[in-house]
């Protein structure tokens, strides 16, 4: 049988469904900044990020009319403002494009596993690899320009060593080993992400006139500083440095580059994320204090990613994602 001819899986649908959603408001955001970056090295990694997002849509376009699928909406034209002034220095745009592209590896190599179909598989793989490129691009440029932050340097060991103790595996009141790198480094990633959500946060509650949604905004602002708050504290406790916050790369201006159902949408993206990271984070250790704190941010983001649902349907923003088939039958 021909593979593409074959029927789409529920995992399938779902990931065509909201990559076209994504890729359609990271289009709005991307057009937005080529339209205010000045500098010459940061417009040319965006310049990128626009031609793979270009071409990333026109495939999802032609696998959705190919399997008869209508296309959603998602965002366009009407969901960006090109003339509004600069909200954002070049610097955070370049950290976003960054931060960005690692959202999108991460989703995409989630989404080729899931797929079945060789036609499917073979667009995530690519993917894969333009996101790479596009990391490869951005991170370059960071450390050109002396402004990638780097994790806490650890030594290296001089031998293999086995854990022979269950202290190892702290309880809540017993007294904390320190951090080991594998801790640290997930919590290092998500204090960074999580400055880029605040910034982020900041600049939409500057623009939003929406007084619904500036309340919402305001409600993730408290749970981004919170857990800033909660995961810098255990660094510091271990005397390991911490990342640069961004608030400062955010302007003064009062004019909104996005609508508001973007701005909403795109901050229950990067709550969505963060659930993800946290996640991972809480696996990966094996001090309990960490892990409790992890799932202490987990449960404030579920609500957060709750309000987000209440109030985007309140607005009738939300698309319906693909249902099931009605499998029931009436008796009459």
């Amino acid at each position: 049988m021909n593979q593409s001819k074959e029927r789409l899986t529920s995992s399938e649908i779902a990931n065509l469904w909201t990559h076209y959603i994504r890729e359609t408001m990271g289009l709005c955001v991307i057009k937005y900044m080529l339209n205010t970056i000045q500098d010459p090295q940061i417009h040319h990694v965006f310049q990128t990020a626009y031609g793979l997002c270009e071409k990333h849509l026109n495939k999802l376009k032609k696998l959705f009319h190919q399997e008869n699928f209508p296309v959603p909406k998602g965002f366009n034209e009407e969901d960006v403002n090109l003339d509004a002034p600069p909200l954002f220095t070049d610097h955070f745009c370049l950290y976003y494009i960054h931060t960005m592209a690692m959202h999108g590896s991460q989703s995409y190599s989630l989404a080729f596993t899931l797929s079945i179909r060789q036609d499917l598989r073979n667009f995530y793989y690519q993917c894969n690899i333009d996101t790479m490129e596009l990391y490869n691009q951005s991170i370059e440029v960071l450390i050109a320009k002396k402004l990638l932050d780097r994790p806490p340097y650890y030594s290296t060991p001089d031998k293999i060593h086995f854990i022979n103790t269950l202290d190892y595996v702290t309880d809540l009141l017993g007294s904390k080993r320190s951090m080991n790198s594998i801790e640290c480094g997930n919590i290092y990633f998500n204090i960074e992400k999580s400055l880029i959500t605040k910034a982020c946060l900041i600049a939409f509650k500057q623009v939003c006139k929406d007084k619904a949604i500036i309340k919402f905004l305001e409600k993730c602002l408290n749970a981004a500083n919170k857990h800033i708050g909660t995961f810098t504290t255990l660094l510091l406790k271990e005397d390991l440095h911490l990342p640069r916050t961004y608030d400062l790369e955010i302007t003064n201006s009062n004019v909104a580059p996005f609508s508001e159902k973007l701005m909403l949408f795109h901050s229950g993206f990067l709550f969505a994320a963060a659930i993800s990271y946290y996640g991972s984070a809480a696996i990966y250790s094996m001090r309990a204090d960490i892990v409790m704190h992890c799932e202490k941010a987990i449960i404030d983001d579920l609500l957060i990613y709750s309000s987000f649902g209440k109030l985007i349907i309140k607005r009738n923003w939300m698309e319906q994602p693909p249902n099931a088939d009605d499998r029931k039958i009436i008796n009459k």
